[in-house]
């Protein structure tokens, strides 16, 4: 008899337990529905953004339109924030936790050839030189879907156990030569500091992968991105004559070859990938003249922040000795970038099965290491972050062959909006779940 009792009292306890969930959770079970009530206004968005295209610290239109979004959901919004960022806080009826999510605005310096009814024909001044602007990096998708975001989540704000903070960001894609811009900015100028996040989520559109796959991948994800640039000084000569100079452009030649040896015989590969890139060189008018400098430009990409510092310095030592071996004089200039983008292994696992919930039997992917880089880095720095990334290669194209991001062929299937908006909005409320009880 006690042994019967027992076990009923237990069941009782397993049955109260799981309506306590039922009820601190009722929200995450409606936002299918209600993503999919304003999926047609998302799509709008979208594409108002990708006829409106502005590059980075110029997006002006941009900013207007989000602030004009925000502001009809009742949010107090406060724009200029690093040049053209517009930032809002949703204050939840009930004490809790700060979710920040954060979406890029600007477009990318390329003329748009997608045939689409929405195509961009904006034009603008970039490196001195008249472009065309697009949306090549899917930025119009992501501001769409966090306002698509904002409305579900300013819609439940009686039922939110904390706060939310939507964080439009300009100059992803890089601040204009001699200005600053970015998240990097947008924590210099407090930020974080005046609206303390606990964490903060992203995503990106793209990855190659069909469209509505979710791929996230814990620790490093996205590479540190960092530029550096030799400068090869010799003495000039008559080609006909290399004895009378120092040839800087077979010096060149040889500093190239010697930092592929850096990131394939001197760096622990086991550890994390890297990569060494020269980009452009820069030598040389005649035919006939061997020139006195030669420039070399290149990228660095590494996953790992010791690396990166050691692998900064053998391009240095490698490029001085070389250099200094046939005479000539070689100054290495190395500019950092952005840091490496760092899933917080504890935040994505905590996320994981929300993101599953959503994916229901497609599952989530855990992408390879994405060696592109990405600003998001510096909001994960400061608080626990997670970046994800939203499969959006349209359903008739094959991903292996379709184009890539920054290609002016890029485009999305519009119809994967409603799984991100979902993503940032499950995201949220789950997280705070744990601050209901």
């Amino acid at each position: 008899m006690k042994t019967t009792f027992y076990k009923n009292f237990a069941i009782l306890l397993f049955a109260s337990a799981l309506t306590s969930t039922a009820i601190a959770r009722p929200l995450s079970t409606v936002t299918d529905k209600m993503a999919a009530e304003q999926h047609d206004q998302v799509v709008e968005l979208r594409r108002w953004f990708h006829q409106n295209p502005e590059l980075s610290n110029r997006e002006f239109k941009t900013a207007e339109r989000i602030t004009t979004e925000l502001e009809k959901l009742g949010l107090e919004v406060q724009t200029k924030v690093a040049h053209t960022g517009v930032v809002a806080l949703l204050k939840g009826a009930k004490p809790g936790p700060t979710v920040a999510l954060r979406a890029d605005m600007d477009a990318l310096p390329v003329t748009e050839n997608t045939g689409l009814d929405f195509a961009s024909t904006a034009k603008a001044e970039f490196a001195g030189k008249d472009v065309g602007v697009m949306h090549a990096c899917g930025h119009d998708s992501h501001m769409a879907m966090l306002l698509g975001a904002a409305k579900i989540l300013t819609s439940l704000k009686d039922e939110l156990h904390g706060d939310v903070l939507f964080i439009f960001q300009p100059a992803e894609e890089g601040a204009p030569p001699g200005e600053e811009g970015g998240a990097e900015l947008m924590l210099k100028e407090g930020l974080f500091k005046k609206y303390k996040p606990d964490v903060v989520f992203g995503m990106h559109v793209g990855l190659n992968m069909k469209g509505g796959r979710i791929a996230v991948r814990p620790g490093p994800a996205m590479a540190a991105v960092d530029q550096f640039e030799v400068f090869v000084r010799g003495k000039q000569t008559h080609g006909a004559r290399p004895w009378g100079g120092i040839d800087p452009i077979v010096i060149s030649s040889q500093i190239i070859l010697g930092l592929q040896t850096i990131a394939s015989r001197q760096i622990n590969v086991t550890k994390q990938p890297s990569i060494i890139t020269v980009g452009k060189i820069n030598g040389g008018v005649r035919h006939n003249i061997i020139p006195d400098l030669v420039e070399l430009w290149g990228t660095i990409r590494t996953f790992d922040l010791d690396m990166r510092k050691d692998i900064h310095t053998r391009i240095a030592k490698t490029a001085k000795a070389i250099g200094e071996s046939a005479g000539a004089e070689v100054e290495v200039v190395i500019q950092e970038g952005y840091p490496v983008t760092v899933n917080d292994p504890e935040l994505t696992t905590q996320m994981l099965p929300t993101l599953e919930r959503i994916m229901g039997d497609i599952g989530v992917v855990t992408p390879d290491l994405v060696t592109g880089a990405e600003d998001f880095s510096f909001f994960a720095q400061e608080v626990p972050g997670l970046f994800l990334f939203l499969g959006s290669v349209p359903k008739d194209v094959d991903p292996k062959s379709a184009p890539s991001n920054h290609s002016p062929f890029f485009t999305i299937d519009e119809s994967i909006m409603q799984t991100g908006v979902r993503a940032y909005v499950d995201m949220t409320l789950d997280y705070i779940e744990q601050f209901e009880q």
